[in-house]
């Protein structure tokens, strides 16, 4: 009996990230969750963390975990411990599959999935039907205001976009949980600062005019910051941010970033892609960034990433429409 985790990953848009083996894989084109085997001395929740990382590069926030399921293959028998997760990265790069793609949940019956994924998928269906329930009825009782104790716990164990969304409505009615949300998101804690970096970015996402007086602050710390989780959050809302409102310092400080992080040969793929989107945005204001912008994307042209290329590629088609307009 073999024991693998398999996650099951959703985006902001509530889709969920199926991805297909290749040809020269056991049960080949197959689609499946993505996920692996449990090594030695290894959590199941530090597996599927670690798999997802190797598999495809991205960040998850472990929101439950799904009953096993155990699948007979014939050659094998597997014991499967899916969990359900969050991500903000919409970019995976591929390092084992030949495809992946983001789905809607009711869409996943059909699905040419492995054996035990069907079983999976069949659980996650109805799980998520009385889940959202049960959050829905708890957060409708929420209030406004929590002691510090309170809103540090909630947040560090975060269960997924419905509590962050919960917690992001009742900092956008109260100043002190914004600023203690942001204050959380440069703790040393590596997990509580994603997650509280993570709700900010929800609370952007529904009033942005609440963290614009605090995106300056967000670039002066974008050097120094050792959780790449975090940086993600916050090139994710600069990025979405309005730009003129910004000092010309900061525009300097967030171009000379940004371009570091695309000529970086160890910078997550939406690290990338945020930054390429932001500095698109500042060449609009000074129409001199646009040639070295246009050279570093032909640079990464041969960097394999689709999500890269797609993106870059949409971003010189953008300059060039542009320069045409002028």
């Amino acid at each position: 009996m073999i024991t693998v985790t398999c996650a099951i990953i959703r985006n902001e848009e509530n889709e969920v990230l199926v991805v297909q083996r290749g040809e020269t894989a056991d049960h080949p084109f197959k689609w499946e969750f993505p996920g692996g085997k449990l090594d030695e001395n290894e959590t199941e929740e530090e597996c599927i963390i670690r798999e997802i990382k190797e598999e495809l590069s991205i960040d998850i926030v472990i929101c439950r975990r799904l009953p096993e399921t155990i699948y007979d293959y014939g050659n094998k028998a597997v014991k499967l411990i899916p969990f359900i997760c969050d991500t903000l990265d919409d970019l995976p790069f591929l390092t084992e599959h030949i495809a992946c793609k983001w789905l809607k949940p009711a869409v996943l019956k059909n699905i040419d999935f492995l054996g035990a994924d069907i079983l999976v998928a069949e659980a996650y269906l109805k799980n998520i039907r009385v889940t959202e329930d049960e959050i829905e009825d708890t957060s409708g009782n929420s209030q406004h205001a929590y002691n510090e104790e309170d809103l540090r716990s909630m947040v560090g164990s975060m269960m997924g976009s419905k509590e962050a969304e919960w917690v992001a409505e009742s900092a956008a009615g109260n100043g002190e949980i914004l600023k203690k949300l942001l204050e959380y998101s440069f703790s040393d804690d590596k997990k509580l600062a994603f997650r509280a970096s993570w709700t900010l970015s929800k609370v952007f996402d529904r009033y942005p005019e609440m963290l614009n007086p605090d995106l300056q602050r967000m670039i002066e710390t974008l050097d120094s910051l050792d959780n790449e989780s975090v940086q993600r959050s916050f090139l994710r809302m600069i990025s979405l941010g309005d730009l003129d409102k910004i000092s010309v310092r900061h525009h300097g400080i967030l171009a000379d970033h940004c371009f570091k992080m695309l000529k970086s040969g160890f910078s997550a793929i939406a690290v990338k892609a945020y930054s390429m989107e932001i500095i698109y945005k500042l060449a609009m204001i000074y129409p001199e960034l646009a040639n070295e912008l246009s050279a570093t994307i032909q640079m990464l042209q041969g960097e394999g990433s689709a999500g890269i290329l797609a993106r870059g590629h949409l971003i010189l088609k953008k300059l060039a429409g542009s320069s045409t307009g002028h």
